[in-house]
């Protein structure tokens, strides 16, 4: 099997662009799903999360949350809003945000060559989310959501995108965001076959976004293999949806930090535990950090730059990242923050909602940190290495829509 091909996309008919795209799913919960949705009886939240349809106490993860997808996905069908290609293309992906254009391919990419760890992961898994995605994908028997993925600059690759965008395209819309996604439709042959070509010549891919769609396009795959009279031929599960992007397109945004309290030290008391580790040095104004190990630290309406002392950066690639270096000598050995997931004094801020919004959670009695964005080539060393990086690593922005394109499976 091909590393990935072109594949016919669901998508909605030209009337029907604007009031079929959503947010990704996995962006909104329930109420916030819900309110979106008000009054837009096409919105893709509809089949991405059915459960705003159904009674306000049902469980997102209910079986008649996935079986109202599928109705809902079916009546989209049955009235001509979302329509299936008549033949496999790749199409042509553009996000527009701000100043930020970044220009991707739309494919379906193997299954197995993810099983292999040529599509190579970063992140850990949750078993109920990957759960969640098993069962919508096996009820809508189609996936909906793309897979972000990221390849290494490539000229024939990246000439052939930009070429497909000189045409007019296919479908343009802008998200209530105000992100532009155009999309392109990739109708030469001998493109498409370049395309190809040029990909199963890639070592690696690497997922920056979906890991739990592309776990579970892995659990889907084998569940219809386990069913199939003819395990030899090549079938549409066998591949999952995925917009692949140039690792030098990609924008990662900062991921913040702020914790509720000094756990128990006073001002100065921290401050001289954090002098151990860190170069500490007042600003005159708030500004994020403009290189890696160094940080702001928002505390007690004072910001500071921190900088880690050179000598404590270690080799590997995990380590060094700026969000383990913080967890490893201030969270966990100052503030005893041991288990991020968990504990509930450390709260995780976007760098799109800026330093503001930090400051406004620290608030008098906590601490802040505003961190240097992880870069690309860091994701990728650790995904080369076969490590996992920690919890809320990465940032990237802009986002994927999703109802623009999907990959029906049956």
């Amino acid at each position: 099997m091909p590393l990935i091909q072109p594949f016919a996309a669901l998508k909605p008919t030209q009337d029907y662009v604007d009031a079929v795209v959503a947010p990704p799913y996995d962006v909104l919960n329930t109420a916030e799903a819900r309110e979106k949705a008000q009054h837009k009886p096409w919105s893709f939240l509809h089949i991405s999360k059915p459960e705003i349809d159904l009674a306000p106490e049902i469980s997102p993860y209910d079986p008649a949350v996935y079986a109202k997808g599928a109705e809902n996905l079916q009546k989209m069908l049955d009235q001509g809003i979302l329509a299936q290609d008549d033949q496999a293309y790749y199409y042509v992906y553009q996000l527009t945000m701000g100043d930020h254009t970044q220009t991707g391919l739309v494919a379906v990419a193997s299954v197995a060559e993810y099983e292999t760890n040529r599509i190579r992961k970063h992140e850990l898994t949750r078993p109920q989310k990957e759960e969640d995605r098993v069962n919508q994908i096996l009820a809508l028997e189609t996936q909906t959501g793309p897979v972000f993925l990221v390849y290494r600059q490539h000229e024939i690759v990246d000439k052939i995108l930009q070429q497909t965008t000189t045409s007019n395209p296919l479908m343009k819309t802008t998200a209530d965001d105000g992100v532009i996604h155009t999309i392109w439709r990739m109708t030469d042959a001998q493109q498409q076959q370049q395309i190809t070509d040029s990909f199963e010549q890639m070592t690696a891919i690497y997922i920056a976004d979906g890991h739990h769609r592309s776990a579970a396009a892995l659990r889907v795959a084998k569940h219809y293999r386990a069913m199939a009279t003819d395990n030899n031929t090549e079938s549409a599960y066998d591949y999952f949806l995925s917009v692949i992007f140039p690792d030098n397109e990609m924008q990662i945004l900062d991921y913040n930090r702020v914790i509720t309290d000094l756990s128990g030290l006073s001002i100065a008391e921290f401050q001289q535990k954090v002098a151990e580790n860190f170069d500490i040095s007042p600003l005159s104004t708030p500004q994020k950090p403009t290189q890696a190990h160094c940080y702001s630290m928002y505390l007690q309406n004072q910001w500071y730059q921190l900088r880690l002392k050179p000598e404590l950066i270690p080799a590997d690639p995990v380590a060094k990242l700026d969000v383990s270096l913080l967890a490893n000598y201030l969270l966990e050995p100052i503030l005893n923050i041991t288990d991020p997931r968990r504990d509930s004094r450390i709260d995780f801020v976007g760098g799109i909602r800026g330093l503001v919004a930090l400051e406004k959670r620290a608030g008098e009695t906590g601490v802040a940190f505003a961190l240097y964005p992880t870069q690309m080539q860091d994701l990728i060393a650790v995904a080369d290495a076969n490590q996992i990086m920690p919890p809320k690593s990465t940032w990237f922005e802009p986002k994927l829509a999703d109802g623009l394109l999907s990959h029906r499976l049956k």
